[in-house]
């Protein structure tokens, strides 16, 4: 799926299926390409469905598709979609990373689905390029790898690289290639059979807007929890939250409690610990630097703000999440 392709049609794409991949990213990819064959009439795009042993595989949603092959039984793609979902990592063997490594030296795109860069990111195979996950992966990726640039966006197509948020935005991220090889007429009649009422480009929002989310347009209430999601780290107090909205500490108070019934330290604090929640099912960071990574001055303190709000310590919400 590289931004241009000059290549024989049809075009060959490969999908990468490891066990627990997002089944609704994969079919969101595939079916535009599909469409898109039946409406020109011709086939434009052919894909080969892989698995690293070529046993069938199961995804997150306990669904097992058959695959066309092995790894060792392809040695070239013009592209290949790695589809993963929890802990992609955990699956990234020797020969794995070796096979990534030819496709990429035989001139292969390489992208991935939902988690799939975390495999390709573990792998050495992103290095100077920019890519999108899932919103609620992006924090545990840019905690992952730090030197790799980030986006919030719904996809990322660059010349051999490519990533997607998983979900519909495969589906949007199929769209816009159908869109650059064969012409945005095609991709719009392939959107309505979809019953995707537009063209959505890559910068259109993964998550509702803030005001959406909270259920209120209160523009001082949106400054500032959206000031307390960019400061989990470094955590600002609240009266200076109350400043940089223009409100005082009071004002700030009423807001939280009239339309999230809740006080602006707890608010906050629940965000961190989401953070945290999902740093520890989905990394492998150990608890304290967890707990300074959302702004916890300590292990201990980290632990027992953990405990108390989810009944449970930071070390039994790992070993759960493991299960």
């Amino acid at each position: 799926m590289r931004l241009e392709y000059t290549g024989p049609l049809p075009e060959q794409v490969g999908f990468l299926l490891l066990p627990q991949f997002s089944m609704m990213a994969f079919f969101a990819a595939v079916e535009p390409l599909r469409i898109a064959n039946r409406i020109s009439g011709r086939p434009l795009f052919d894909w080969t469905l892989i698995s690293v042993d070529g046993e069938p595989v199961t995804a997150s949603n306990d669904m097992t598709l058959l695959v066309d092959c092995a790894i060792d039984e392809v040695h070239h793609l013009p592209s290949l979609a790695v589809c993963s979902g929890f802990e992609p990592e955990a699956y990234l063997g020797r020969p794995l990373m070796a096979w990534l490594h030819r496709l990429d030296q035989a001139g292969g795109a390489l992208g991935g689905l939902d988690t799939g860069c975390f495999l390709l990111a573990a792998a050495g195979l992103l290095k100077g390029e920019r890519v999108t996950l899932h919103w609620e992966s992006l924090p545990v990726f840019r905690e992952r790898f730090p030197a790799i640039p980030t986006s919030d966006e719904l996809f990322e197509l660059g010349e051999r690289r490519f990533s997607c948020a998983g979900g519909a935005a495969a589906m949007d991220m199929a769209l816009a290639v159908i869109a650059r090889r064969h012409g945005t007429r095609l991709a719009i009649d392939v959107s309505e059979q979809l019953i995707h009422e537009r063209l959505r480009s890559r910068g259109d929002q993964q998550r509702m807007t803030l005001a959406r989310r909270l259920g209120t347009h209160n523009r001082r209430l949106v400054e500032a929890v959206a000031l307390m999601e960019r400061h989990l780290e470094a955590p600002l107090s609240v009266a200076e939250i109350a400043r940089r909205c223009g409100v005082s500490l009071r004002q700030l108070q009423r807001l939280f409690e009239r339309h999230l019934t809740a006080t602006p330290r707890s608010w906050y604090l629940g965000l961190r610990l989401e953070r945290a929640q999902h740093l520890l099912i989905e990394t492998d960071m150990d608890v304290l630097a967890i707990g300074l990574a959302c702004g916890f001055s300590s292990a201990s303190s980290f632990s027992r703000a953990f405990s108390e709000r989810y009944g449970h310590s930071p070390r039994e919400a790992r070993r759960q999440g493991s299960q």
